[in-house]
């Protein structure tokens, strides 16, 4: 305020610079970024070796997805895909407790194997690795423009294709092909809640993707749920409501679950009773001891040791996007309650982002920005290498090094030499190592399950008394569905084999073991055809009866 008797102040003649806002603190770990990007010419190779040297992890567990065997399940998924295309009815000469849309995705490469010179996994392989590159691209999109730290830049451009291709032997399984839409998935939730905004096309391009990967199973939709959870909380009833993803994500599950009784009726009308009366009870532990088993509580406590640092602001939102990620994982491989080391997938997979993610956001925080830009590269290389290692597993590499040296690469073997090519009768309660050894040899199963778990479940025990096989009379439904089918479709077209697996699955009652071969050929039609067969191929754990013409 001037005074009235204060004389005035001379004006300044000398030019005043305009001076430029200082950079926000949202904008300074980007430039921070950039500034470390490395100059062209031999110093900059030198300086983005080791960026180079971060991606070696992602590019051994490529080898390992490229490298025999398949996963079991992803190989038996694939076979009854094929016959599918064949021209084999869904549900009903193909009896399956998966719900359609694992089988309408895989019969992709299934077609492609059909009218391409490709086999069926390669069809496969060159799908899902499609997928990943996918999930690859759209989470680098969504990270284009968004302030990263140094540090965290450098580890996210090294986790993020080691985290989509971690589960090495489990890659294509369902809950793979889940947690691979979700990484982007929650990106993009992140950046709903904190920006910047998203292309319209980009947003749907991440959102319906991972739509269909969470409705593989019904249990995978805890994952979106608390995923939009976390954004509501987030931004608030009314911005959160007023946005169309999440809605066009329900319309992509409501349209799908309304598809089920026009398109699969049988699946509801036949195969879910099995389920809920044969499967649910066959093979899994309690819910309580499931959370003890040694791949589930090793990840459990991985996501509860990182939860605290995760839902801190100074996280930021991709680390809880990824962290509500990691929990809907847990949720649903724990109603599941098998033990399986593929139903952990998620929570490995969100877990790997998010302790990468925190750490390296907590060193962006401790350094000054160029310190921080000088030893990006480095720690990103320790990250990615210590991750990899944590998540070495029996499977992987072991199983691909020596798979053709072991039995059960053995297998595979014994049945491109014999019967390559041709249908053959699986009588056994395993899936693997029967497949991926079916789908390396182009053969395919007659059987109309993938195993004999429905005879499996028929016999759990042993009955005071009881005969050691059933009469028909005596049989229930799924059982002589079973005994009936495998009978009928044996004589109607005589396969060119029969593999028989030593261990049939079914308890032992006495001295007297279930044996397949007796208990079918108590069918006359059975019997009458198996008298073609006489020679006997013996392995370790499988007999292959090969049919004499």
């Amino acid at each position: 305020m001037r005074l009235h008797n204060a004389p005035p102040r001379p004006r300044m003649t000398r030019p005043v610079t305009r001076m430029s806002p200082p950079p926000s603190r949202s904008a300074r770990p980007a430039e921070a970024a950039e500034a470390a990007t490395p100059p062209l010419g031999l110093s900059g190779l030198l300086a983005r070796a080791p960026r180079a040297l971060a991606l070696l992890p992602a590019a051994a567990f490529l080898l390992m997805v490229l490298a025999p065997p398949l996963n079991h399940d992803v190989a038996a998924i694939l076979n009854f895909a094929e016959r599918w295309v064949a021209g084999e009815r869904l549900y009903r000469d193909l009896i399956d407790v998966n719900p359609p849309l694992i089988f309408v995705l895989t019969a992709i490469p299934a077609w492609i194997a059909h009218w391409t010179p490709l086999d069926g996994v390669q069809a496969l392989l060159l799908c899902v690795l499609a997928c990943c590159f996918a999930a690859w691209r759209m989470t680098a999109r969504l990270r284009r423009d968004r302030a990263e730290g140094a540090v965290e830049r450098a580890v996210l451009d090294a986790l993020v294709p080691l985290a989509i291709l971690l589960p090495a032997y489990d890659v294509g399984q369902r809950e793979h092909l889940m947690a691979l839409f979700a990484i982007p998935y929650a990106f993009l939730a992140a950046r709903r809640i904190e920006g910047p905004p998203v292309s319209r096309p980009l947003a749907w391009a991440v959102s319906l993707p991972a739509a269909v990967g969470f409705a593989l199973k019904p249990h995978f939709l805890v994952v979106p749920l608390l995923v939009e959870g976390l954004v509501l909380l987030r931004r608030g009833p009314a911005a959160a409501l007023r946005d169309p993803l999440p809605w066009g994500m329900a319309a992509v599950w409501l349209l799908y679950l309304a598809s089920l009784p026009l398109l699969f009726p049988a699946y509801l009308d036949f195969v879910v009773p099995l389920v809920m009366g044969f499967y649910l009870a066959n093979g899994g532990v309690g819910l309580i001891d499931v959370l003890l088993t040694a791949p589930f509580a090793p990840a459990a406590l991985m996501l509860a040791a990182l939860a605290p640092f995760a839902i801190r602001p100074a996280a930021g939102a991709t680390a809880q996007a990824l962290l509500a990620v990691g929990l809907g994982g847990t949720i649903a491989a724990w109603v599941q309650h098998k033990g399986w080391s593929y139903h952990i997938v998620p929570m490995a997979m969100a877990g790997a982002l998010l302790a990468g993610l925190l750490a390296a956001r907590w060193m962006d925080r401790a350094l000054p920005p160029a310190r921080a830009a000088s030893v990006a590269p480095g720690f990103a290389l320790a990250v990615a290498v210590a991750v990899a290692l944590l998540h070495i597993r029996g499977e992987s590499p072991w199983r691909q090094i020596w798979y053709f040296d072991l039995r059960d690469g053995q297998i595979a073997t014994t049945l491109r030499r014999e019967v390559a090519g041709e249908r053959l009768l699986v009588l056994s309660p395993d899936i693997y190592p029967v497949y991926p050894a079916l789908n390396y040899a182009r053969a395919r199963s007659t059987l109309r399950t993938m195993n004999l778990w429905l005879l499996v479940g028929a016999y759990p025990d042993c009955p005071e008394g009881a005969p050691r096989y059933r009469e028909t009379w005596e049989m229930s439904r799924p059982e002589f569905l079973v005994y009936r089918t495998v009978a009928e479709d044996f004589a109607r077209a005589p396969p060119a084999g029969v593999l028989v697996a030593k261990n049939s699955g079914i308890p032992r009652c006495g001295a007297e073991d279930f044996d397949p071969i007796a208990y079918f050929s108590r069918h006359p039609a059975f019997a009458e055809t198996w008298r073609r067969y006489t020679r006997v191929v013996h392995m370790d754990t499988y007999l292959l009866y090969v049919r004499e013409d």
